[in-house]
């Protein structure tokens, strides 16, 4: 009798990626950073770009799935890398918006934990916990990482050993593409945590300011004032809760060696309104990360949209609104705001 081949469990979301890389054809660049296994199957890790490909050009990059149950993320980094490429067959605007940008998507960084259903890698790591920074000062038992065991969650990895494969090739791949850059914007899609929509910027590993407060307060007063109606709180992580181990406060302290602006931003959709609204799906394996209602989907894939789009906007037009004369009022307010009991 012949072998009957069996066929590696589908992700929808790796799917849809792919999909969507063969529909931008010659507008994209994609490359697959690694591969990952589990159980005899194997999954890419992709990083897709489009337009400008000059090295001095400012770059923008969307990453999402680091943490696989959190799978909204994801989806909402493709929703907006979608629209994108349909536009791109009509949109002039944007083919000129796009020749002085650089738009970077790591939609999928933990396509096995999105497999399992599981926050961690496919080696229990809690890849935002795996950098190595340790925070200054107490962090909340476990959630601020752990290396007692993989068996519980947000465990770090052992001491000294090296990054996972996820974590190196992210990391390794910042420092290439936006830390080279003049200016570069991370924005990293996660869900799981309180009632509000949140944007977190540096530290988590510490309650000092950040070197770059000014520019990150003016990027607030800018959203503010442009989108008086949005609802996202903008604060430091720190304000929230302190974390060892955090991908972003590592790249970003390696961006202030060098003569650069990378300001990394992380995107906390408030997942506890979905489950307000519809209880019941606590009992289901995503229902805290995870709107689950087709049209909570829906909303919450147009309701991030605008702010996308925005952070592009101010990636491709960076040297008009960085702060200069009024750099250090900027600083001080953003203090008064951020850091003073």
């Amino acid at each position: 009798m012949p072998l009957k081949i069996q066929q590696q469990p589908s992700l929808p979301e790796l799917d849809q990626l792919e999909t969507l890389i063969a529909l931008g054809g010659k507008h994209l660049h994609s490359q697959v950073l690694t591969h990952v296994s589990t159980n005899n199957a194997s999954y890419p890790v992709y990083s897709v770009s489009m337009g400008s490909q000059a090295p001095n050009a400012p770059v923008i990059a969307f990453v999402g799935g680091i943490h696989g149950v959190e799978r909204i993320g994801t989806q909402v980094i493709l929703a907006l890398f979608e629209s994108l490429i349909r536009r791109l067959k009509w949109d002039q605007s944007l083919h000129q918006e796009l020749s002085h940008v650089k738009l970077l998507f790591l939609p999928l960084m933990n396509p096995i934990g999105m497999l399992n259903n599981s926050r961690a890698n496919g080696n229990g790591v809690d890849l935002m916990r795996n950098a190595p920074v340790d925070a200054v000062g107490r962090v909340p038992w476990l959630v601020g990482g752990q290396r007692i065991s993989n068996i519980l969650p947000w465990y770090r990895g052992k001491k000294g050993q090296a990054m996972q494969p996820e974590s190196r090739v992210l990391v390794e791949h910042i420092r290439q593409q936006l830390l080279t850059a003049p200016f570069s914007i991370a924005l990293d899609c996660h869900s799981g945590f309180g009632f509000n929509n949140q944007i977190w910027f540096p530290y988590a590993k510490s309650k000092q300011p950040i070197p770059h407060l000014a520019e990150i307060f003016k990027l607030r007063k800018m959203l503010i004032e442009t989108y008086p109606h949005q609802d996202y709180v903008f604060e430091p992580q720190a304000r929230n809760y302190m974390t060892h181990g955090d991908l972003w406060d590592y790249l970003y302290d390696q961006s202030l060696t060098l003569n650069t602006t990378f300001l990394p931003l992380t995107l906390e959709m408030g997942s506890w309104t979905w489950i307000k609204k519809n209880p019941l799906q606590i009992f289901q394996s995503t229902g805290i990360f995870h709107p689950i209602q087709p049209h909570r989907i829906k909303r919450v894939l147009r309701q991030h949209h605008v702010l996308m789009e925005f952070l592009i906007k101010v990636t491709g037009s960076y040297t008009h609104w960085l702060p200069q004369l009024n750099k250090e009022r900027n600083h001080a307010d953003a203090t008064s705001l951020w850091y003073t009991e």
